[in-house]
């Protein structure tokens, strides 16, 4: 084990996707002293505006959003203890793709009809600079199906295995194989207390009426290998949350339940491991993303 600092990289398709299934783990880790990294793909320029004073930057008028969106990401970085996040290829370098089947799909810079090496690439060289320990992204399934989620996986996971190979690009730095890779999981028993605890406060949205059981996206307890335990996070991630406002609606609602009945549905933290391993013998599931890992 060395006593450089333990690297953690994140790769999340949209400005406020960190905070919601990372959110914590990133505030959690930065204040341990470890570097957080955190690589967005897009600047979410499809979102839906919930802040009537900024309609007019909707994507069918002014398109403009991105911009107010990069801003609240900074906001939320801040809250986070953050200080080190990307735009893959740059700000604007791919769109927010919009909803799966909507007319955004088929714009020709949209990060779902990016050319994939090329993405990669991009990834490659942060890669290779930050040289991960633990690299965090999405599960094949994007979470919960939006293409760009869907396409920032395809991206972490080619990138990983091409920054590995120390024949490719090498101009793009030398060589780094990751370690261990986490996929975000949403658990089913987790899904069921925040049902319950919209249910219980009289919230009739579709998301409060749903069976967990029909919910997509939900996985099985046995198939989450870490969860992390932010409940002394919660204040720096309510606070990331809120900087995202022209997204994330604190007032009513699922997030609303962050505010007063957060520790037991947003307390922790899921994840799949992807590649690598964990040690064997210990708590399942795993309480520490970099557990008996060595690092250099």
């Amino acid at each position: 084990m060395s006593d450089q600092p333990r690297r953690l990289l994140l790769v999340h398709a949209h400005p406020d996707d960190e905070v919601l299934t990372t959110g914590g783990t990133m505030a959690k880790h930065a204040a341990a002293g470890d570097q957080v990294v955190l690589v967005t793909c897009t600047l979410g320029e499809e979102g839906e505006i919930l802040l009537p004073a900024i309609a007019h930057l909707a994507a069918d008028q002014d398109d403009r959003l991105g911009e107010h969106r990069i801003e609240e990401l900074a906001g939320s970085m801040a809250a986070l203890g953050i200080t080190d996040n990307r735009i893959l290829g740059g700000p604007g370098r791919y769109r927010d793709s919009g909803m799966m089947g909507t007319p955004a799909n088929d714009r020709p810079e949209c990060f779902w009809r990016a050319d994939l090496r090329e993405a990669a690439d991009h990834l490659v060289g942060i890669m290779r600079d930050v040289r991960p320990h633990v690299l965090l992204t999405y599960d094949d399934f994007g979470g919960y199906g939006h293409p760009d989620h869907i396409q920032a996986h395809r991206v972490a996971m080619y990138a990983s295995q091409l920054a590995a190979v120390a024949t490719y690009r090498p101009d793009l730095g030398a060589a780094w194989d990751v370690p261990r890779i986490f996929w975000t999981a949403f658990p089913v028993s987790a899904i069921r207390a925040g049902i319950a605890a919209l249910r219980s406060v009289g919230d009739e949205s579709d998301f409060a009426t749903m069976d967990p059981d029909d919910i997509p996206f939900a996985v099985a307890d046995d198939a989450v290998d870490v969860r992390v335990e932010v409940a002394d996070q919660l204040p720096a991630k309510v606070a990331a949350m809120r900087a995202h406002a022209s997204q994330i609606n604190m007032e009513q609602g699922f997030f609303a339940l962050s505010n007063n009945l957060g520790a037991p549905v947003f307390a922790h933290e899921f994840f799949r491991l992807a590649k690598g391993t964990l040690p064997t013998g210990g708590p399942r599931p795993a309480d520490d993303l970099f557990t008996a890992l060595e690092w250099e």
